[in-house]
């Protein structure tokens, strides 16, 4: 078993994994579930985050250089350590995204406006929850329900900012400067994009333009080639008459 062909295996079942993670992880913060009727979300929160973790340690296990993995991985060990601390469990939608990219992100390459369009939903909807979560029991708070964080959340990460709802509470205020970087991030990659598709475009014109003309100059040059046979043929033809007269006796 090689780490690419066990990321080929796991592929759809972590995506599976982290949109089951995903949906309890909303319905708790949407339906301010608390108390012991939060415990059945809690479990299945616990249960996938237990696979996120399986799948870092299987990755590294059956990385080539483990140490080498290990060091250019440092990120997906803090995102797997820290969310098992109480205030820092926003983290584990970081996780989260990391698992969607890997899975998603692969299978549509060479769709890149398609992967853009799904990654942006994603930042606004795991953006919303994050920030929901701190901020609706949070005093004076301005974004108490999921409409208001779900608006909160496109005009960031679209670097709009109407300002008519905005965090109060500091993990909030982190959320909103991920948010609008991860919108500069997304805009940036739609941009380059775009470019990256005009510059092919053009060059695939002017390979066009440059096979079209070589067509064009052979087909022009075809009736000068044939003429030029036929006169070689009858130089040749030529020659060898001269050579015949000059062999015959009398001839010369």
């Amino acid at each position: 078993m090689t780490q690419a062909r066990y990321r080929d295996l796991v592929e759809w079942p972590l995506m599976a994994t982290a949109l089951i993670f995903l949906a309890a992880y909303a319905w708790q913060v949407i339906g301010r579930v608390e108390g012991a009727s939060a415990q059945p979300f809690e479990t299945v929160l616990w249960i996938t985050w237990g696979i996120f973790a399986l799948d870092y340690v299987a990755n590294l296990w059956l990385a080539d250089d483990r140490k080498r993995w290990f060091i250019r991985n440092l990120h997906e060990l803090l995102i797997v350590v820290l969310p098992f601390f109480r205030p820092l469990r926003l983290l584990r939608l970081v996780t989260l995204l990391s698992v969607l990219h890997r899975t998603v992100g692969e299978t549509l390459r060479g769709r890149i406006a398609t992967y853009v369009a799904g990654s942006a939903a994603m930042l606004v909807l795991v953006g919303a929850l994050a920030v929901l979560d701190v901020e609706q029991n949070a005093p004076d708070a301005k974004i108490q329900n999921f409409g208001d964080a779900a608006w909160w959340a496109i005009t960031t990460i679209t670097t709009v900012g109407y300002g008519d709802l905005y965090p109060v509470t500091p993990i909030g205020r982190i959320v909103a400067a991920a948010l609008m970087m991860s919108g500069i991030a997304v805009l940036g990659i739609v941009t380059a994009s775009i470019a990256s598709w005009l510059v092919q475009r053009i060059e695939e014109n002017a390979e066009d333009v440059a096979a079209a003309a070589g067509e064009k100059a052979a087909a022009a040059e075809e009736p000068v080639r044939a003429e030029m046979a036929v006169l070689l043929a009858e130089v040749r033809a030529l020659r060898q008459e001269i050579a015949e007269l000059r062999e015959k006796p009398g001839q010369g």
